[in-house]
């Protein structure tokens, strides 16, 4: 076994798992904390390095392309502090570092792991169902379908929509952008209906606006990753036909008591479109989505 402990967290070595758990340290970002503990097997693994720096080093895992729907689903966006698979080492546990890095380097080297992408997922993601109150609503997702709860201070357009509920099986894809605290970020959901929206994140009835703690915003990414975990994995999206040939979800049959609803819901966008609130493509954009969610 070769094992680090640190203030920012454990890494421990058997031969045929990394597994990372994050340190209990205020230093440490929510982001990793609630994330928790990671078990990478080996065959994840493309390569490891210790960077030795003046006051501390860092130790980093690099996994291979496609094993991990944490990095498909952020896309290289997270911050350093909140990378799983970054670990802050003291000057002082350099050697260690060191000898758990060239354990892990012995292992890929005896278990000949290729380095190429791989056709699966290796690692599962976070557990499902999850929740997670942004600046722009609560999202939430139990392993089939997406609920989007706005927030009070959501724009008009999309409180006048009301809930969003999204079928897992409607999505092409999920778009993740961090709120950096200089500048907004989103989390879109992409359905074959608005794959070519052009509606900004802060008018987008599929999307969240990440405008405020970019602290508890980043938690949004749990929710990206555990639905990128169970789309269909890239590998099978190259030829991309089978993939977008899935028949569309069925559609529900709107029940009696959302008639008024349905109604008082369409009543407010024409207020909204006839105040100038909405553009004709807006309105229109936003029109249809109410209709689809009944």
């Amino acid at each position: 076994m070769a094992e680090i402990i640190q203030r920012d967290g454990t890494w421990a070595f058997d031969g045929t798992t990394v597994r990372i758990t994050p340190g209990l340290h205020r230093s440490v970002p929510l982001f990793r904390q609630t994330y928790g503990e990671v078990a990478v097997p080996l065959e994840a693994v493309a390569g490891v390095v210790f960077e030795p720096e003046r006051k501390r080093g860092r130790l980093r895992i690099r996994l291979r392309e496609g094993a991990d729907p944490l990095l498909q689903a952020t896309g290289g966006r997270l911050p350093d502090p909140a990378d799983p698979y970054r670990l802050v080492v003291d000057v002082d546990r350099a050697g260690v570092a060191e000898y758990v890095a060239e354990e892990i380097r012995r292992a890929l080297l005896l278990d000949q792991i290729p380095k190429e992408p791989t056709k699966a997922y290796l690692l599962p993601g976070p557990p499902v169902p999850v929740s997670v109150r942004s600046s722009d609503g609560t999202v939430s997702f139990d392993g089939t379908q997406v609920r989007i709860d706005w927030a009070d201070t959501s724009d008009r357009v999309k409180r006048a929509t009301g809930p969003r509920i999204i079928a897992v099986g409607d999505l092409v894809q999920v778009e993740w952008l961090p709120n950096s605290g200089y500048e907004d970020g989103f989390l879109r959901f992409v359905t074959r209906e608005t794959v070519f929206s052009k509606l900004p994140p802060e008018k987008d009835p599929y999307a969240l606006d990440l405008w405020g703690s970019a602290r508890r915003d980043l938690l949004t990414a749990l929710v990206a990753t555990a639905i990128t975990a169970r789309l269909p994995h890239p590998s099978t999206r190259g030829g991309g036909e089978q993939a977008q040939r899935r028949p569309p979800t069925a559609a529900v049959p709107p029940a009696a008591d959302h008639h008024d609803v349905l109604l008082r819901r369409l009543r407010e966008l024409g207020e909204l479109h006839r105040d100038g609130v909405l553009t004709d493509e807006e309105f229109a954009m936003t029109k249809a989505a109410v209709l689809r969610g009944f």
